[in-house]
């Protein structure tokens, strides 16, 4: 099973629905861990971590806590510094928590027994680690930064970051790997193993979409985006523009596109009902229903005091 979707990973792993809840980490409260139904009711504190990468299965949430004045500047090209990777139990408390890596960790992402990751140290730099959910096993995958956030199956897959940019699949029962498509692709999301998106390098970073048995591309716009996340029947783009930068959406076969939000966004995370988003500049956080084209408004939980 997976932790959470590509999408939401990609984007930082914020928000994380599972059974009928929703954990995130809460901008009131300074992106400490929380829970809350899908409609924004039964707010409740799981833990005084800040976090990121947040999975969820049947026992226990996993996360990167980014507590402030944690170490891990060496993790910094990627986009925020971080600390262990660690696991606590769904109903949270601060006494639950159990590290699985003290090490700076990135790109989380579970997946069965196991939680694959980026991992830093002095002598490896940034490579691809997994370990088991008890915190047994840890080992080195690959010594590449893959980013193995999009999974179906018994398979991930992440695009190249040394020699090439071409999706590779991950055989997660021996950790090999072959390479599926051919193209110049960063942070792919694949479905059932037929059919990828992805932010087309060769075409400035616009979304494409490729049908992975007959290699067929279709560009389903030519906008040049930040970031993206697909959910459902929906991809929700952070549109990259000098003079009119927009958050949108549109269906995934590239129609219905709408302009939702002028401006500049970052961390477009989606939950069964709702689409949350930050401020680039600001942090401020927003969010709006899944699919409508309603003015978005500030997401401001609240906190729940200790």
């Amino acid at each position: 099973m997976n932790g959470n979707t590509a999408g939401n990973l990609y984007n930082g792993g914020l928000f994380c629905e599972y059974d009928g809840t929703v954990y995130f980490s809460n901008p009131s409260d300074g992106g400490k861990l929380y829970s809350m139904s899908p409609d924004g009711s039964n707010l409740a504190k799981l833990c005084d971590d800040t976090v990121s990468y947040i999975n969820a299965d049947e026992h226990y949430l996993y996360y990167v806590r980014n507590n402030p004045g944690a170490t891990g500047a060496a993790l910094s090209f990627l986009s925020v510094n971080t600390d262990s990777l660690c696991r606590i139990d769904r109903e949270g408390g601060d006494d639950s928590v159990l590290i699985l890596d003290s090490a700076p960790c990135l790109y989380a992402s579970l997946y069965g027994n196991y939680i694959y990751y980026i991992r830093y140290d002095e002598s490896e730099g940034s490579t691809l680690y997994k370990v088991k959910i008890d915190g047994s096993g840890c080992k080195q995958v690959d010594t590449a930064p893959d980013f193995t956030c999009s999974a179906n199956g018994e398979y991930m897959y992440y695009n190249g970051t040394d020699s090439d940019h071409y999706i590779w699949r991950l055989n997660t029962t021996d950790d090999s790997k072959g390479m599926l498509y051919g193209g110049n692709c960063y942070m792919p999301t694949v479905i059932d193993d037929t059919t990828a998106y992805f932010m087309d390098c060769d075409s400035n970073y616009a979304i494409a979409r490729t049908d992975l048995a007959t290699g067929e591309k279709t560009l389903l716009s030519e906008d040049r985006v930040d970031w993206y996340n697909l959910y459902g029947d929906y991809i929700y783009f952070q549109k990259n523009d000098s003079e009119h930068p927009c958050l949108g959406f549109m269906c995934t076969d590239g129609s219905g596109y709408t302009t939702l939000f002028e401006g500049n966004f970052k961390d477009i995370t989606i939950t069964s009902e709702y689409v949350y988003f930050r401020d680039f500049s600001t942090d401020q956080s927003y969010c709006v229903p899944l699919g409508s084209s309603a003015a978005p408004v500030a997401f401001e939980p609240g906190v729940v005091e200790d």
